[in-house]
C-alpha cells in the first residue's frame, strides 16, 4: 500500500508515467523545483503552483538544523508548514554533510558533524535521516548516501558505494511503511560500469519504491554522464519511477528522459533567476546585459508566466541593475514555468509517439539563439 508507479506510455526509452503519493499525483517526467529549507527561494507556494509543479524537494540536512525536525512535526508536518498541500521529497542530507570537509567525520555507522550555523555538533545516521524525513512527512524519502566526489579513484568510489549500499539497507529497515509514502534507494559507483551494476543489484535485492542515480552532474560532464545512464538505468526495475539527482540544465533533463529517466530536481531555475539569467526556448540570456535595456519584447514570445506576459526586458533589465527584489522573483518564476512548459511537452510527445521530433525541434529552435538586438 505504498507510493504506486504507473507507466502510461513510451517511446524508445522515454516513458511517461504517474506517481500516486499520499499528497496527491506526480504526473512524469517530472522536474521539482527545489525548496531546501521549506522555501522555493523568491517564490511563493501558489506561485510555484501556478508553473504546473506537483512535487517539490526540502532538506533533510537543513531543516534538522533550523527549525528542527521536531518542531517541524509538532508544528502539522512539512506541508502544512510551507503551506504547500502536494507532494514532497526530501533529500537525505548525504550531499551537504558529505561537502562540510573539515567541519565532518565519518564512520561505518554515519557522519558526526559540526553545524556552520552555530557549531553545535550532530550525528546523523541512516536510521536518523529516515526517522527526520518522517517527522517531516516527507511523501518521498531518499535514503542516506556518501555522495561519491569527482574526480575518484575506482577503489575509492567502490568503498564509498558499498557504504552507500550497507546504509541503504539500514535505511529500507528504519522506514515506516505507509499508504501513499514511499523509500528511494540511490544507486552510487561513479561512472565507473562494474560499480554502477553492483549497486544497482543491491538495492534491488534490499527492495524500494523507486530509484535514484546519484553523484552525478558533479564535474563529469555531459557526455560522460549520459554514458554512464546508458549503462545504469537498464538495470533498474522498469515498474519503479527513476530519479536523476540533481540535474539539470534543460539540454541534460531532456537527454536523461531520452534515456529512460523519470524526475528530476536542480537549483539551477531558480539560482539563475536569482542571478538574472533565464532560460528560453532559444537558450539562456543574461537580462543584465545592456543590449536590453531598451528592448520591448517579453523574455521568450511563447512562454505565459507573468514575466512574458506583463513586462518587458526593458523593464526586468531595469530592476536588475537597481538591485530590486522584484527582478528576481520574475525571473525565478520565468525559469520555473519554462522548466515546467519542458516537462509538459516532453509528457505530450512521448504520449502521442513524436517523441523524437519533439527532441529534433527542442535542440534546434535551442541552437538559433536569442532574437537579434532591435
Amino acid at each position: 500500500m505504498s507510493l504506486s508507479f504507473e507507466l502510461l506510455a513510451t517511446d524508445g526509452l522515454a516513458r511517461r508515467g504517474r506517481i500516486a503519493t499520499a499528497h496527491g499525483t506526480v504526473e512524469t517526467p517530472a522536474f521539482m523545483p527545489v525548496g531546501t529549507a521549506g522555501t522555493v527561494k523568491a517564490m511563493m507556494p501558489q506561485s510555484v503552483a501556478e508553473t504546473g509543479a506537483e512535487i517539490v524537494l526540502g532538506n533533510t540536512y537543513h531543516l534538522m538544523l533550523r527549525p528542527g525536525a521536531e518542531r517541524v512535526a509538532a508544528l502539522g508536518g512539512l506541508h502544512k508548514f510551507m503551506n504547500w498541500p502536494r507532494a514532497i521529497l526530501t533529500d537525505s542530507g548525504g550531499f551537504q554533510v558529505m561537502s562540510l570537509k573539515e567541519l565532518r567525520k565519518i564512520d561505518r555507522d554515519g557522519v558526526t558533524f559540526r553545524s556552520p550555523i552555530d557549531g553545535i555538533q550532530h550525528r546523523l545516521t541512516p536510521e536518523r535521516s529516515i526517522q527526520i524525513q518522517h517527522l517531516l512527512d516527507a511523501d518521498i524519502t531518499m535514503s542516506f548516501d556518501e555522495c561519491t566526489p569527482w574526480p575518484v579513484e575506482k577503489e575509492d568510489a567502490a568503498r564509498s558505494m558499498r557504504l552507500s549500499m550497507d546504509w541503504a539497507g539500514r535505511g529500507k529497515h528504519a522506514f515506516v511503511d505507509r499508504p501513499g509514502y514511499g523509500l528511494f534507494g540511490i544507486v552510487q559507483g561513479s561512472t565507473f560500469p562494474d560499480l554502477r551494476e553492483e549497486s544497482a543489484k543491491a538495492l534491488t535485492a534490499i527492495g524500494f519504491d523507486g530509484y535514484a542515480v546519484g553523484g552525478l552532474a558533479v564535474g563529469e560532464g555531459q557526455e560522460l554522464m549520459f554514458q554512464t545512464l546508458e549503462t545504469t538505468v537498464p538495470l533498474l526495475p522498469a515498474d519503479r519511477p527513476r530519479y536523476l539527482m540533481g540535474v539539470g540544465r534543460p539540454s541534460d533533463i531532456v537527454g536523461a528522459v531520452r534515456r529512460g529517466i523519470d524526475m528530476f530536481d536542480c537549483v539551477m531555475p531558480t539560482r539563475a533567476g536569482r542571478t538574472a539569467q533565464a532560460f528560453t526556448r532559444r537558450g539562456e540570456l543574461n537580462l543584465r546585459n545592456a543590449r536590453h535595456r531598451d528592448d520591448p519584447r517579453p523574455i521568450d514570445e511563447r512562454c505565459g508566466c507573468p514575466a512574458c506576459r506583463h513586462h518587458s526586458r526593458a523593464y526586468l533589465h531595469h530592476l536588475i541593475r537597481s538591485e530590486e527584489i522584484l527582478g528576481p522573483m520574475l525571473l525565478t518564476w520565468h525559469n520555473l514555468h519554462y522548466y515546467q512548459d519542458i516537462m509538459r511537452g516532453l509528457r505530450a510527445a512521448i504520449e502521442t509517439q513524436s517523441f523524437g521530433h519533439w527532441i529534433a525541434a527542442f535542440e534546434q529552435e535551442q541552437g538559433r539563439g536569442d532574437l537579434p538586438p532591435l
